[in-house]
């Protein structure tokens, strides 16, 4: 297993260094196809945008709301319970500005520097970078393509398994695409059980299965609750990335300590995008199904078209994206996105970014109409670099 320990040096965020290509490709001419950011293109139902439009009209909004209005929590217990049967309470609920800020905080609430934390490689980066400000160590377990990207318990030794303070595991996962069934759900309550270890689940994409199925919730497992937290967000399911509206539910002991924290650094969500939340949940769930079917479409698209000109791309299962072997003939991912832009003008992420066993992958996400997509395989076909 590798280690992460605070204080060491890391590289700039990835996005930031491909957008600063992105414009200087730009600037000099180039049709650019950007397909490394997960921001969808879709549009959010108009219910929603109404209902934070007049929120917005009322001057009484613009207070610090503190925490969370009755009618969002209540909206939360009654979408969990009808999308994935799970009971939550209101103390079993706080909300957060994204899952990205509460993953990058929760850590506050019950590590510190002498306590080790175990995160998934390859992963999204928040899940070691969160942790890391506390000052603990992480230690990264490995995906592997040969288990189909998910977690083997055996990949962890005992004695780190023992030491460890908390998990983090997230499937549908960002960025192999990978999704995890009820066994292994249950083997991870389990586990989390045997070495008295929190469990965060990110489940930020259960709503983007992309092969007919439905996203389980952890929380759905017996026991659940009692070992861990899930992350859930709007962001993806809603296309409301910028309202920055995710929760974490789950066990009532950790919530409790993380809302104190938070309460030292937030003085809560502006209440016209609380009500955005509610109108979201509470509103008509055809998007979802909607924003399935595009992303599917996408996906065989993108994985499709690849494959015909050459270069096997298996389809994603879940998520937004697609998780691509780097093709023959290039030493690293980042060697091969450079050349990606420079001779197609396709942007994608290098696996590397997301950990060291990203590293012989790149990840493309499916936010352009399918006739865009179809532009970059042309693009990718024509420029030779296969």
């Amino acid at each position: 297993m590798e280690f992460l320990k605070a204080g060491e040096p890391v590289e700039s965020n990835i996005f930031n260094q491909l957008d600063e290509k992105k414009r200087a490709l730009i600037e000099k001419g180039v049709d650019v196809i950007n397909l490394s950011i997960g921001t969808p293109d879709f549009q959010p139902d108009r219910h929603v945008m109404e209902a934070v439009s007049r929120a917005a009209l009322d001057p009484d909004m613009y207070k610090y709301s503190l925490t969370e209005t009755p009618e969002l929590l209540e909206a939360v217990e009654k979408w969990y319970k009808r999308r994935y049967d799970v009971d939550l309470a209101d103390d079993e609920i706080i909300q957060v500005s994204g899952s990205q800020e509460g993953f990058a905080h929760i850590g506050f609430a019950f590590a510190g520097p002498n306590d080790l934390i175990l995160a998934p490689d390859p992963g999204y980066p928040i899940f070691t970078f969160g942790p890391l400000m506390t000052g603990a160590t992480i230690a990264l377990y490995p995906l592997r393509e040969e288990n189909n990207w998910q977690l083997d318990f055996n990949d962890i030794p005992e004695d780190i398994a023992e030491r460890a303070k908390a998990i983090v595991v997230s499937y549908p996962n960002n960025p192999t695409t990978a999704v995890a069934d009820r066994a292994f759900y249950e083997k991870l309550v389990l586990f989390a059980r045997e070495h008295n270890m929190i469990v965060l689940h990110d489940n930020a994409y259960s709503d983007l299965m992309l092969d007919g199925t439905d996203g389980l919730s952890f929380l759905s497992i017996p026991g659940a609750k009692e070992v861990g937290v899930e992350f859930n967000s709007l962001s993806k399911t809603y296309n409301l990335t910028g309202m920055r509206v995710s929760f974490v539910v789950g066990n009532r002991e950790l919530i409790a300590r993380f809302r104190a924290f938070r309460s030292q650094i937030d003085y809560g969500t502006f209440y016209p995008i609380q009500a955005g939340a509610v109108a979201a949940l509470n509103g008509p769930q055809d998007i979802v199904m909607r924003n399935r079917k595009g992303y599917m479409a996408r996906r065989d698209a993108l994985c499709g078209g690849l494959r015909s000109i050459g270069w096997d791309v298996p389809n994603s299962h879940g998520s937004m994206f697609v998780w691509a072997p780097v093709p023959a003939g290039y030493k690293t991912s980042m060697e091969f996105c450079l050349a990606l832009i420079d001779k197609a003008g396709v942007i994608c992420t290098p696996g590397s970014s997301f950990g060291p066993s990203g590293e012989g992958y790149v990840r493309f996400a499916l936010t352009m109409p399918v006739e865009k997509i179809g532009e970059a395989v042309n693009a990718i076909k024509e420029s030779g670099i296969l």
